[in-house]
């Protein structure tokens, strides 16, 4: 089993839902959060003053899959949240070693 954390664009949100709905990826967890790597932010103009955007907003996937589905996972998400810009995000992959559903008790691949 496999944790896979991506963090993209979050216009590109609803691209990569459908995209992994379509592979049949049946669950995800959405944050809204804020980071920068290489764009170090940009500034932007509000009533005639300058200012810094240090943070910029992005959206945090996180998905729990069966180890076999991770490239296939892995290009969905790859070709939906691609712009070809800088920003366009990151794809973790870890380890998961143990998955239990609080309802059934079902652990690992079942509670998936």
């Amino acid at each position: 089993m496999k944790l896979i954390t991506a963090v993209i664009k979050p216009f590109k949100l609803d691209d990569v839902r459908e995209a992994l709905g379509d592979i049949g990826v049946q669950g995800i967890t959405v944050t809204e959060v804020k980071g920068f790597g290489r764009q170090k932010g940009h500034t932007e103009l509000y009533r005639g003053a300058e200012y810094v955007v240090d943070f910029l907003p992005k959206i945090k996937l996180e998905i729990a899959i069966s180890s076999d589905m991770v490239d296939s996972t892995v290009e969905a998400i790859t070709k939906a949240a691609a712009t070809g810009k800088i920003g366009d995000g990151k794809i973790f992959i870890s380890a998961l070693d143990e998955v239990i559903r609080i309802r059934t008790g079902e652990t690992g691949a079942e509670a998936i």
